[in-house]
């Protein structure tokens, strides 16, 4: 690692929170209680998961603008990935499930909202391609209906001998969503244009020069495996913080889950309004979204066949309605094409009404 990136990487305040790596490893040897290994693996988590995304970003910059996207629209949720599939093999579905609502819904009512909060308060109105939006949100609100089937099918087919058809229903329903995530892909690439799935990188925007390609390849592995060993960490300890707290697995999923795996790109969305790119902030957002709707969510399908308990996409009434509302809401404040800091404030106090409503769950 170069002297400048050296000194770009502790610019960024997360990264002094890297010791917590090495302090969750200590309690655990410990035998500290449950809810503080816990949160020191989640605080660990966060600029780890900072490094894999501008590792990711850095790579990218090497790769060109057609492969910088596609390696975007892949990669950019990976940590989440890594903690659900960890998740998942600890058994703690209602767990991972609730993650992927939070994700969603936190990306497009705080990332979103902080974003234009930060970004109209500098700037007044921004403006943001809305062409590009509009096809993202599209998209979006097509992934969420589709999520939403199994459980609606759930409503009407409630007897026992219809369990296998609602697992089925799932897999379903996750192969198509794969099967629309590669088209979107495939769209982007050979139109020669950003597709659906697919934005531009921060890197330039946040350093003038970024890591050479084998820094950030280095980089991204050992934050992975960083990544493997802290999930481990924190999912070994959701149940007895589930219950020495009192606070409920569900709660767990949906705040805690996406926070520590996004916190580093939500900095960076509100960073590049900040800067007056509003549209690639929007981007961030959205398409993290997209991501967590059509990547990540289908492969914790597939992924979960691998063990005794199989994940279905069949998710609570509240969830659904949050789901559908998030991304409703999303698609009418970015119609216009314009944002200001009195949208961006509407929607931090939605999310917070959601989030309170999630704790008395």
């Amino acid at each position: 690692m170069n002297q400048e990136s050296i000194k770009a990487l502790f610019k960024n305040p997360l990264y002094y929170l890297l010791p917590f790596f090495i302090v969750a490893i200590v309690l655990e040897w410990l035998h500290a209680p449950p809810a503080i290994i816990l949160a020191a693996a989640a605080i660990a988590i966060i600029p780890i998961a900072g490094l894999m995304g501008e590792g990711t970003e850095a790579i990218a910059e090497h790769t060109g603008p057609r492969l910088s996207g596609l390696m975007n629209a892949t990669f950019g949720n990976a940590a989440e990935l890594i903690i659900t599939i960890v998740a998942l093999r600890a058994g703690l579905l209602e767990l991972v499930k609730a993650s992927i609502t939070g994700s969603i819904i936190g990306n497009l009512l705080v990332v979103l909202g902080l974003s234009m909060l930060a970004g109209g308060l500098k700037h007044g109105v921004q403006k943001f391609d809305k062409g590009k939006v509009t096809s993202d949100t599209v998209l979006l609100v097509l992934a969420v209906t589709a999520l939403a089937i199994p459980s609606l099918f759930t409503k009407t087919s409630a007897g026992i001998e219809d369990i296998d058809k609602i697992e089925f229903l799932s897999i379903g329903v996750a192969a198509v969503m794969i099967i629309i995530y590669i088209l979107g892909l495939l769209y982007g690439f050979r139109m020669e244009t950003e597709g659906p799935l697919e934005r531009r990188s921060a890197e330039p925007l946040l350093h003038e020069k970024g890591w050479p390609l084998r820094t950030a390849v280095i980089v991204l592995l050992i934050a992975t495996v960083a990544i493997v060993i802290l999930s481990e960490l924190l999912v070994q300890q959701v149940e007895p913080t589930v219950k020495s707290l009192g606070i409920s697995e569900f709660f767990l999923g949906v705040i805690l889950v996406p926070l520590v795996g996004n916190v580093a790109e939500h900095l960076v969305a509100v960073t590049v309004a900040m800067k007056n790119q509003m549209t690639l902030s929007v981007e961030i957002a959205v398409g993290s979204s997209l991501q967590i709707a059509l990547f990540v969510t289908p492969i914790l399908v597939f992924v979960s066949l691998l063990f005794n308990d199989h994940m279905t996409l069949v998710f609570n009434n509240f969830e659904l309605i949050a789901l559908i509302g998030t991304v409703w809401i999303a698609a009418l404040v970015a119609e216009d094409g314009k944002s200001n800091w009195l949208e961006g404030a509407v929607l931090i106090c939605l999310y917070l009404i959601i989030a309170l409503a999630f704790f008395f769950l």
